[in-house]
């Protein structure tokens, strides 16, 4: 049991408890005031805009005796609002005012009271520790069993459960491993390699252009159409969208790339896809599952010339390119 300490400890926690019921008193006013502040603000605002536009109404009425222009009547009404804002400002801003005034007031006061306490002879917080004392006398004397925690077998194959680091390790790995298959890629299609085609309009003439293994058919048929112009006066007006790039016996789209054919080894119907030089090539009918290094020029055409000209050999031959379909024999007839 505490011993008995007098009239000081007493006084202590008299005054203890006087501050708790002023505080406690403190911020129920405070809640108070808030709540008042709130419903004046929201049962405000109606009276505010209403009382604002009937207050420019009847100074709007009281100015404008007789006849006035329209424009006369809308620049008074818009000095007249403006005036009206700038007032409701000015009683806005003296509000405010006086809510600072009021908090300053407040906050002295407080202070005032703190060194009012902080004089006395006594310090409030001794008796604080006091009682926390004698709680602690009336505890039983006996510790709280602590529970033990279970450790982790270092005998046991964990590799399977999730693990933040590994994570981010093979993530990393992933990530190093994709920007180095990408730099590859990039490099493979800056290499330049040699084109040769055919312009035919019947009877082929043949060139040649060096390209990027990255560029498109479509990067192809303009530089093909900047080396044929010259010599081919049907070509001077002709854009790119109107020339057909024909390989192995198949119309290329326009959007695939060099690179396209050589990376997926792709084939045609009389050659593989993806070699562009020419060996001369006298087969008739050849394995497409053997690799062979012999292809034919590719052919560059006028649409318009195809259109008239399909239903008669080689145009007969010749077909869309589709990416799905697999040719298991090369033939040339």
């Amino acid at each position: 049991m505490a011993q008995y300490k007098g009239a000081a400890s007493e006084a202590g926690r008299a005054m203890q408890l006087m501050k708790k019921r002023e505080k406690e008193r403190e911020q129920l006013e405070q809640l108070k005031q808030k709540i008042a502040e709130d419903n004046m603000v929201k049962s405000n605002i109606d009276k505010k805009f209403s009382a604002h536009y009937d207050a420019v109404e009847a100074e709007l009425k009281s100015s404008t005796v007789g006849l006035v222009t329209l424009n006369d009547m809308k620049a008074k009404q818009e000095a007249l609002v403006k005036e009206r804002e700038k007032q409701l400002a000015k009683k806005e801003q003296s509000k405010e005012l006086q809510l600072k005034l009021e908090k300053q007031k407040e906050k002295k006061r407080k202070e005032e009271q703190k060194r009012k306490i902080a004089s006395l002879s006594f310090n409030p917080e001794d008796e604080e520790e006091e009682e926390e004392e004698e709680n602690e006398e009336e505890e039983p004397d006996y510790a709280p069993v602590k529970k033990k925690k279970l450790g982790k077998n270092p005998d046991v194959d964990t590799s399977f459960l999730p693990d933040r680091d590994r994570e981010e390790e093979e993530n990393r790995l992933r990530e190093e491993l994709r920007q180095e298959w990408e730099l590859k890629q990039e490099k493979i299609k800056s290499e330049e390699i040699e084109i040769t085609f055919s312009y035919w309009d019947g009877s082929g003439h043949r060139k040649t252009v060096k390209m990027k293994k990255g560029n498109t058919i479509q990067n192809f048929l303009q530089r093909a159409l900047e080396v044929l112009r010259k010599d081919f006066s049907e070509l001077r007006s002709a854009g790119v969208e109107q020339l057909m790039y024909i390989k192995e016996d198949l119309i290329i789209p326009h959007h695939h790339s060099f690179y396209d054919f050589i990376v997926t080894k792709a084939r045609g119907k009389s050659g593989p896809l993806f070699s562009f030089d020419v060996h001369d090539d006298i087969r008739l009918v050849n394995d497409a599952t053997v690799e062979k290094d012999e292809s034919h020029a590719g052919k560059v055409v006028l649409r318009s010339w195809y259109e008239k000209n399909k239903h008669i050999f080689p145009a007969s031959r010749w077909e869309p390119y589709d990416p799905e379909k697999k040719w298991d024999k090369y033939t040339i007839r």
